[in-house]
Parts: structure tokens; C-alpha cells; sequence
């Protein structure tokens, strides 16, 4: 039979032993050859960094994309869920640096690239053992024997071939541009990669007066937040359509935005006088003074103000300072007006020798720029201000933009193509897909997608001296090309850099360009390149391809999910991936964001080996939405196992247990369902509807919902179905009842265990190999090679689950009555009212009664007798809104039925009253409402249903209540002491006269609920037996039981 449950709700242990059962009989990989000829279900992972260590966010993550592939799984289909490891790009590169000492681009290949990028290479799988532990703990299946690996030389080739069909469509190129620049790690930033890294920083700001050349005394006020690109200022920018003022202030004239004026003389003192009025349009090519002298010989007409609509008055002085080499809006600006170029930054963030601050960082140079302005009277003020400013995601440092020569992927030429994609994708929450994301790509940019580093994917472009440049698309045509390419050529710098071919141009020797590519293109190539596509494998692409589901954090949105969907648009037309979910950050149990410097990190091997992975996995799905931050912490953890978890595997014991005692097998009996009872029936229906609702919520990758309605099924059936139906379990017969009890119960946990699988996938394999593989042989030996359970029509009855929920409700609404009257459930009471939208037949009712411990339950057409609702104005919202009419409304209030009221407010939500004055419509918030119970009465209230318990208490419901009591100190004590279930006792009770009358006055009934055999009064020192002193409602007494 079954093997004996330990009832303790420490599930680590028996995680381990599943996790061992699991490896041993190779059940991930049969969940895969069992659907063998199937339909498939098509998950891509978005590849970890395996230079990192895995956080608590991870296993969000993890679970996330654990879930709904076993449950497609059990839905028939065929899951492959093939594991991969990013391993370019600057994160690696970065810990090599820390590693060896090194800082810079000049240390690196003072160092040596290769064996630079061979430590790379050992780098990146610094973690790897953990991760790998981590994802078995978690439950995390996927296929790490055979992964894709983004450095390997067929997975890069495949991202040539990607990028040789955009070269071929005319989309990839090399341009000058003002890009966001990494000074620290010498390379530009994709828009995306900005997106990622913004911090809110305090600043000063700059006003700065450039002197009109054609009006003496006369000053153009211009407004920047970066006052180191101030010694490159080339030109001034106005919105032609603004009203401009000039103003007299201390005997110069300053030129600004009108609608600025206010902000701009703030905390000035001293007399402004407005002197003359015109649009932005009359300033332009009015010249200035230059600031600084350092843009020397140049060839173009420079210091003008020039015109531009991307000027604004929402700060600053409606005047922007220009230098073409900092800005995009700059840049763009100074092209249209033929402005010439220069940049006294140098690559490494530093001003040039041109300047008088050479070799200081750009930020370190803001102060000391600001000082030399304010001495030259040029500063007009410097404001602080706090804004959000981009930093490097990867080294933390302060981007600039800078003007240099990158390699592009135009993709603004591909927008509306990419918006139509974004379209067909199912966003969870929508909200994200249509706003954060669509917004994105309604203004996205080309793709920055060189970087002047070492450890990446060779940008796949050669050039001539001629000017020829060529992509190459493959293995195959290099070695075609080429005359020195190895047979073995490794696809990384600097064996690649080595490696020429010969124009087919002029004939002459053509080298590599010297960029890698952006690491995200590499994670987004991988629909494709983790099967070498199109070179191998393209029927296993195409018949996954594209997902059927991807999930990732909310900060992929600019990442991971945009270089899928970038890329698949490119090449394909269409989007890579059909469903998502996105995951929102974990953060403390204060909603603060974790990390080791606050000390409030928490290591996600530590949560797991202390709750156990189930537990985890249920408080993310159950605790919110997955798009909203989680508050991570032990509390919610343990309070989630124990309503979910606790619930399911006590329920599964008491079964256990009994079925031990009886020696039930479940398979030598049928469910038949005509002859079972209401509850059974109730239970069957319940969980039916329940199949659906899981079935239909998981279909439609809704998690929360899932957790919530599994939730409260299984408190149902254990707090309900189960607690009503114990003593059917009780007797010692094996009637036909105790046979339906028994198979309505196992029915409802080998179900619910398989409808959980997905989400809790330890304990409902612990439960699975124990309740259903013990007595059936011929069961899949996993839960999760079960199919996933269908719901049976036939035994759902709506009614009669809508019958038992209102039962439930008048049972919460009663309780709660009980306690606000502190009466305790053991003590019976006479009657209880009750109002609804429809009565309870007498079925219900009893059941109703023997919930409340009630002699009886009365439904009534009003609940008046027992509790009233008076209504008052709020005064302070309701009189600006009726104001003479104030005092009619205050009288039709107090003469208004309290009811009718109440129940018109909560059914239409406004109240109408029909004064002479005319009609007023009020809402909840317009007025004061007061419940008054009647004396003897506690009354309780929700949506339509309100209940009257009747508080006094007769002679005999007090003596009952003390009977009860009794009855529960001695289960008490049979629990203590060990005695089984069956066990018979003897009874002992000696010092309270009173106690001992009423006991001897029910002898019968305590002896039949305690199995006693006998009582005896007067003594309690029995040889052999067990005896304590008990306090029962005020009146102290000693029991025994022998």
C-alpha cells in the first residue's frame, strides 16, 4: 500500500530525493521522446552570462520558463528546451581586466589580444558549476549537455550569414555619427544598451552669456547641462515659432525665451525691464563672439544662431549651446546650416591639448570650466539641477555622445515593418508590448552594432585601399577568398584579423575591418544560430521557429526582446517569438532594490536550501502579477507554502492514513457517481470547473490566476470537503459512503497534483509516485509524463456549486460574527438570519448550522429587525458640489430607507434623491453611512448576503458548549500521548462538581466522540494513564484518559 506521510513541511529533503529520482530514470528527456511525432511547443531561453553568479531574480526567471513548457508537455506536445551561454562582450572582457590587473584599452594590448581573449574564454565559465546547480535545485529543466554556445565558431558563423544577408539588402553600413560613447571602455553603445544604464545624478547646469556681435552690450543667454562641451561651442540654437524678449538687466541685454523669463531670473535680485519683443526667426545667422579661442582656421562660417524646432521653454533659456561633435539634435542642427567640426574630446573622455584643461575627464573638467566662466563674466548662473543621465550598464561609468565613425544597421528604414511584427506578439501585460515597447520602436534608431573591442564576434566586413569593402557570409566563401585563411580558423580577433582576401575590384589585398559586434546581436541571432542554420539542421529551424513563448526581465524590453525582434525583421520579415511574459525586479521585503552594498541581497542557493524550491517557485507565481516587482522575503515565502503547500500535503496524508487503516486500494473501485453524496458531487464539480479554469488560464499564460484559483480549491477540499466528511473516514466498516468518501478524495489530490505539476513540479511528484504509482504498476512513473487532466462535463453542476458558495459565504460572514461577539465555535447557539438573493433548501441550511455550531438558520425577505443603516452628507465634499440644495439632502438622508439606500448605492454605485429642488444623484464618497445592530444580535455584511447571529445564550446551549469543550480537551489528549486513531479509552475526571454533573449528564455522547469505553468521576490518578489540568470557560477541572 501507501508509504507512511511525514506530516512535517519540510520539503527540502524530499526535494532532493525527486531531484535524484528524476536524474536516475532520465524523466526530462523522456518528456521529450514520449511526444515523439507530436505537435511541437517552441521555448527560447535567453542566454545567462556564465561570468556571473546567478541572483534571486534568476530564479524568477527560471520558474517562469520552467512552467509553462511542462505544461505543454502534458498537454501532448514535443518541448525542446535547448540551454545556452552568452559569453562576449564587455562583461566578460571586463572581469578579465579585474583579473589580470588591467585598466584600458592601451594595458590590453600592451598585454596581447590572444592571450587576452583565451582568458576570456576560461572566463566565462567561472560559474558555470552554479549555474548548473542552481537550475537543477530550482527545477529548472532544459538541455545544458548540449548547448548553444555564442562564442562558438558555428554559432558565429551563422551570425555572419546573418549579417551578410543584411549587407546584401543594403541595411548595414559605416557612418559618422555622434554616438553615446563608453570613455572608460573605448566603444559606442547601441540605443538599446543607453536604455539600460540611467542613473539620476545632481549636476550644475550653465547659463552662459554669448556676446551679439552686431549690438554692443548685448547677450544671447544660453542654457547647458554639460558645460564641458562648452570650449566646442560652434553655434546657438533658437525655436523659430517662440517669442523671444530682449531684457535690460544691470546695464547689459540679455536675450531669452519669454515664456522662461520667471525661471531664469529666479533668486536674481535687481530691476528687468523687457525692451524688445520678436520671434526666434528674426535671431537667426545673427553672429556672436566665440566663448573660447581654441577653434582656430576654420574653414566654415562658425558662432550664428540657427533655427530648430526641437528647441523648447520647458527649461533652461530657449537658447541651446551647440557643439556638433556632442549631440545627435547638434550634429543634425549644424549639417542643415553647413557649420564646420570639431572635438577637443579625446577618445578616452579627456579634453585635448587645445583646451586649457588637457587630460582632464570631462566631468572633472565641468567645475573647473564653470570657474573660469564665472571669472571671465561670462556665467550668468549655474543652477543645479537633477536629471537622468546615461552611465556605461556594464563598467558604471558617465556615457558622452561623441561624434565618431561606426558601423550602423539602418533600421529606421525598416520601422513600420518592425511596429506590423510588434503587432502579432501577445505582450504580458499588453501594456509593456504597446507602450514601453511599441514606443521604443516609434522612435527607434539604427543599430550602433560595432564595437572597438576585443572579445565578440569579428565584425565579418573587409576593405580594400581601393575602397571596396565585401561581407562574407561564411566559412566557405573566406576560404574561397582567401589565400592564408587556416584550415582551423578560430572566428575571433586576433586570428581573424590576420586572415586577407583579394578584392575582386582591383586584385589587391583586403583586411578585416577592426570591430567586433555588439553582444546583443549575438543573443538575438539565437532562433537560428544555435542550429548552425541555414548551414545545418533547417527542418529542426523551421519547425521551431519562432517561439511559441519567451520570458525575460522588463529591462530586455531594450534588450533581448528587441534584438529578436530586430533581428528576425531583418531576415525573416516577422517576429521570432509569439507570446511573452515579462517579468518584473525582485526586491526586498521593503521594495527596495537588492543588492550587496545595502547588505540586503539574498543568495538564491541559501532561499533554496532554506524553503526548498517549491516554495519559491509558489510565492513568485502566486504572490503578483510577474510584471510587477516582488517583495522577497522569508515571511511571504513560508506563509505561501504553508496556505498551498501545507494544505495540499496534509490533505494527502489524512488520506493516506486512513486508507493505511482500511487497507484501500484505489484501483479495485470505480467512482460512481450516482451513488455518491451532495459533498461529493460538490467537490467533483468543483474540481472540473477547476481543470478548465487552470487549463484555460495556463493556455493564455496567465499565472497569477492559475496559482489563485489551485489555491483555493485545495482550501476547499481540505477545509472544507474533507472537514465535513471525516467522520465518513471514521467508521470502521468499508460501507459503500466510506468507499465514495475514499474515491472522491483520491480523485480530487491525483487530479490536483497533476493540474499543479507545472508550478510545483517536487511535491506533486512526491505525492503522485506515492499515491498512484504504488497501486498502479501500469501509471507513467512521473506526474510530469501524465497528460494533462481533461475536465468532464458532465459532473459539473453549476448550480450546485453556486449553492455551496453561498453556504460558504453565510459560514465566513457567521464566524466572523462568533468572533466579534467572542463566542467561541464550541459553544452552540440558538439562531442565525440570514438575507440573500435567493433561500437555502434544508440540505444547505443544515449544513450551514452544523458549520456555526447553530440550532438553527432562518432566511429572511429584510434584515431591519437586526441592524439598520442611517446616512449623513459629508459636508466638505458634498456641499461645493449641491451647495443651497445641502440642507434638502441632509433631510431626504436621515428620512431615507437605510436599506433600500444601501443596497441602490452598491448595485448602481450613485444614490438618486428627488427633491423639490430638483433631482441629485450622490455617490459613495458623498456621504457618511452608520451600521446599528440590535441588542442580542451580532450582524455582519458582504455583497448581497447579511447575517443576524443571535448572541444570548440559554442554560442549555451553555451546558452543550461545556460538553464540547470536554470533548476537545480529551482529543487533545489522545493526540498528545500518541494514541492512534482507533485506539479505545478510558476516562477520568475529578475536581469541579459542576464539569462532572454535565459530564455525567452526557456520558453517552462523549464516550461515542472519544471511543471511550467508560467515565469515572471523582479520581483522576490513574495507573498507566495520562492526566492534566484543564481551565474550561472559567471553570478548572483535571482529566484522564487510560
Amino acid at each position: 500500500m501507501y508509504n507512511k506521510v511525514d506530516t512535517n513541511l519540510n520539503f527540502v529533503e524530499r526535494e532532493a530525493e525527486v531531484l535524484k529520482f528524476w536524474k536516475e530514470n532520465d524523466i526530462a528527456n523522456k518528456c521529450i521522446t514520449n511526444r515523439e511525432g507530436c505537435d511541437t511547443f517552441t521555448f527560447y531561453d535567453g542566454p545567462p552570462t556564465a561570468n556571473g553568479k546567478p541572483h534571486i531574480g534568476h530564479v524568477l526567471t527560471r520558474v517562469i520558463k520552467d512552467m509553462l513548457p511542462r505544461y505543454q508537455s502534458m498537454k501532448g506536445k514535443k518541448v525542446l528546451r535547448k540551454a545556452g551561454w552568452d559569453t562576449h562582450g564587455l562583461p566578460v572582457e571586463l572581469e578579465v581586466e579585474k583579473l589580470l590587473g588591467l585598466d584600458g584599452k592601451e594595458q590590453i594590448e600592451k598585454y596581447g589580444i590572444e592571450p587576452f581573449i583565451k582568458k576570456c574564454r576560461e572566463s566565462v565559465w567561472k560559474y558555470k558549476g552554479m549555474w548548473e546547480e542552481f537550475s537543477d535545485v530550482v527545477g529548472f529543466w532544459a538541455d545544458m549537455e548540449h548547448p548553444y554556445i555564442t562564442y562558438e565558431n558555428d554559432y558565429i558563423e551563422s551570425v555572419w550569414w546573418a549579417l551578410n544577408e543584411i549587407w546584401k539588402k543594403g541595411l548595414l553600413y559605416k557612418g559618422h555619427k555622434v554616438v553615446p560613447y563608453c570613455p572608460r571602455c573605448g566603444t559606442p553603445l547601441s540605443s538599446h544598451e543607453v536604455a539600460q544604464g540611467y542613473k539620476d545624478v545632481k549636476e550644475r547646469s550653465a547659463m552662459v552669456k554669448f556676446a551679439a556681435k552686431d549690438e554692443e552690450n548685448t547677450y544671447f543667454l544660453a542654457w547647458t547641462t554639460t558645460p564641458w562641451t562648452l570650449p566646442s561651442n560652434l553655434g546657438l540654437v533658437v525655436n523659430p515659432e517662440v517669442d523671444y524678449v530682449k531684457v535690460s538687466y544691470e546695464g547689459q541685454n540679455l536675450i531669452m525665451a519669454e515664456a522662461l523669463m520667471e525661471s531664469v531670473f529666479a533668486n536674481k535680485e535687481g530691476e528687468r525691464t523687457v525692451v524688445e519683443r520678436f520671434k526666434g526667426k528674426a535671431l537667426e545667422h545673427r553672429e556672436y563672439e566665440p566663448l573660447y579661442p581654441f577653434a582656430k582656421n576654420l574653414k566654415k562660417k562658425a558662432f550664428f544662431v540657427m533655427c530648430d524646432g526641437y528647441v523648447t521653454t520647458s527649461d533652461g533659456t530657449g537658447i541651446v549651446h551647440t557643439a556638433p561633435a556632442f549631440g545627435e539634435d547638434d550634429a543634425r542642427v549644424c549639417r542643415a546650416y553647413d557649420m564646420p567640426f570639431v572635438q577637443f574630446v579625446d577618445a578616452k573622455g579627456n579634453m585635448t591639448e587645445e583646451t586649457d584643461w588637457a587630460g582632464v575627464f570631462v566631468k572633472d573638467a565641468d567645475p573647473l570650466i564653470l570657474d573660469d566662466l564665472k571669472k571671465s563674466g561670462k556665467l550668468f548662473k549655474a543652477p543645479k539641477f537633477e536629471h537622468s543621465y546615461p552611465h556605461c550598464w556594464r563598467c558604471d561609468t558617465p556615457l558622452i555622445y561623441y561624434a565618431r565613425e561606426s558601423w550602423f544597421i539602418n533600421m529606421t528604414s525598416v520601422k513600420e515593418k518592425l511596429i506590423d511584427n510588434n503587432n502579432t506578439v501577445n505582450w504580458i501585460p499588453e501594456s509593456i508590448g504597446k507602450g514601453r515597447f511599441g514606443e521604443w520602436l516609434e522612435h527607434v534608431q539604427d543599430w550602433g552594432i560595432s564595437r572597438n573591442r576585443y572579445w565578440g564576434t569579428p565584425l565579418n566586413v573587409w576593405e580594400c585601399s581601393c575602397g571596396h569593402q565585401h561581407s562574407i557570409g561564411s566559412i566557405a566563401e573566406l576560404k574561397s577568398m582567401s589565400g592564408n585563411c587556416p584550415e582551423d580558423i578560430e572566428l575571433h580577433r586576433p586570428y581573424i584579423d590576420a586572415v586577407t582576401i583579394k578584392c575582386p575590384e582591383c586584385g589587391g589585398e583586403m583586411k578585416r575591418v577592426p570591430e567586433v559586434i555588439d553582444c546583443w546581436f549575438d543573443s538575438g541571432s539565437m532562433p537560428f544560430a544555435q542550429w548552425h542554420y541555414p548551414f545545418e539542421n533547417k527542418e529542426i529551424f523551421e519547425e521551431r521557429y519562432p517561439a511559441d513563448f519567451i520570458s525575460e526581465a522588463v529591462d530586455q524590453t531594450r534588450g533581448w526582446f528587441y534584438s529578436l525582434l530586430a533581428i528576425s525583421t531583418l531576415l525573416f520579415d516577422n517576429s521570432s517569438y509569439k507570446n511573452v511574459i515579462v517579468l518584473g525586479h525582485v526586491q526586498d521585503k521593503d521594495g527596495k532594490k537588492m543588492s550587496k552594498s545595502k547588505g540586503n541581497a539574498v543568495d538564491p542557493m541559501d532561499a533554496l536550501r532554506k524553503h526548498g524550491a517549491d516554495a519559491i517557485r509558489w510565492y513568485f507565481y502566486e504572490n503578483s502579477a510577474p510584471w510587477l516587482p516582488n517583495r522577497f522575503h522569508d515571511d511571504a515565502v513560508q506563509e505561501g507554502q504553508r496556505k498551498f503547500m501545507g494544505t495540499l500535503w496534509n490533505t494527502y496524508a489524512f488520506y493516506v492514513l486512513y486508507a493505511n487503516i482500511d487497507g484501500f486500494d484505489a484501483t479495485k473501485y470505480q467512482l460512481e457517481y450516482d451513488k455518491l453524496s451532495v459533498m461529493d458531487k460538490w467537490v467533483l464539480s468543483r474540481l472540473n470547473t477547476l481543470i478548465k479554469a487552470v487549463d484555460g488560464n495556463l493556455a493564455s499564460y496567465k499565472v497569477t490566476e492559475t496559482a489563485k484559483v489551485l489555491q483555493d480549491f485545495v482550501d476547499e477540499l481540505s477545509n472544507w470537503y474533507v472537514r465535513r466528511s471525516r467522520e465518513r473516514f471514521w467508521g470502521k466498516e468499508l460501507t459503500q459512503d466510506k468507499i465514495n468518501a475514499y474515491m472522491t478524495l483520491y480523485t480530487a489530490l491525483t487530479t490536483v497534483v497533476k493540474l499543479s505539476a507545472p508550478m510545483v513540479p517536487f511535491i506533486t511528484e512526491s505525492i503522485y509516485r506515492n499515491l498512484v504509482c504504488s497501486v498502479d504498476e501500469s501509471a507513467p512513473i512521473s506526474v510530469h509524463l501524465c497528460d494533462f487532466p481533461v475536465a468532464d462535463e458532465a459532473m459539473i453542476d453549476a448550480e450546485l456549486e453556486a449553492e455551496m458558495e453561498l453556504v460558504l459565504e453565510i459560514v465566513v460572514l457567521g464566524r466572523a460574527a462568533r468572533n466579534a461577539s467572542n463566542i467561541k465555535n464550541r459553544q452552540p447557539i440558538g439562531n442565525m438570519y440570514v438575507k440573500a438573493d435567493r433561500e437555502l433548501d434544508e440540505f444547505f441550511k443544515e449544513i450551514v448550522a452544523s458549520e456555526l455550531n447553530l440550532k438553527n438558520v432562518e432566511f429572511k425577505a429584510d434584515m431591519e429587525e437586526y441592524l439598520s443603516y442611517s446616512f449623513k452628507p459629508q459636508f466638505k465634499v458634498l456641499g461645493p458640489k449641491v451647495g443651497k440644495q445641502i440642507g434638502e439632502v441632509k433631510a431626504a438622508l436621515a428620512a431615507i430607507n437605510g436599506h433600500a439606500a444601501k443596497a441602490e448605492l452598491e448595485s448602481t454605485g450613485k444614490l438618486v434623491l428627488e427633491l423639490k429642488s430638483g433631482t441629485v444623484e450622490l455617490i459613495a464618497e458623498d456621504v457618511d453611512i452608520t451600521m446599528s445592530q440590535t441588542e442580542g444580535f451580532a450582524t455582519q455584511r458582504y455583497g448581497s448576503v447579511t447575517i443576524a447571529l443571535e448572541t444570548t445564550l440559554s442554560q442549555e446551549l451553555i451546558e452543550e458548549g461545556f460538553v464540547r469543550e470536554i470533548i476537545s480537551k480529551l482529543q487533545t489528549m489522545r493526540k498528545e500521548n500518541g494514541f492512534e486513531v482507533t485506539d479505545r479509552i478510558s476516562v477520568f475526571a475529578a475536581g469541579n462538581d459542576k464539569l462532572t454533573d454535565i459530564m455525567s449528564r452526557n456520558e453517552d455522547f462523549i464516550k461515542k466522540i472519544v471511543l471511550g469505553d467508560s467515565i469515572s468521576y471523582g479520581t483522576a490518578e490513574v495507573d498507566g494513564g495520562f492526566a492534566k489540568e484543564w481551565n474550561i470557560n472559567g471553570e478548572d477541572i483535571t482529566l484522564a484518559i487510560k
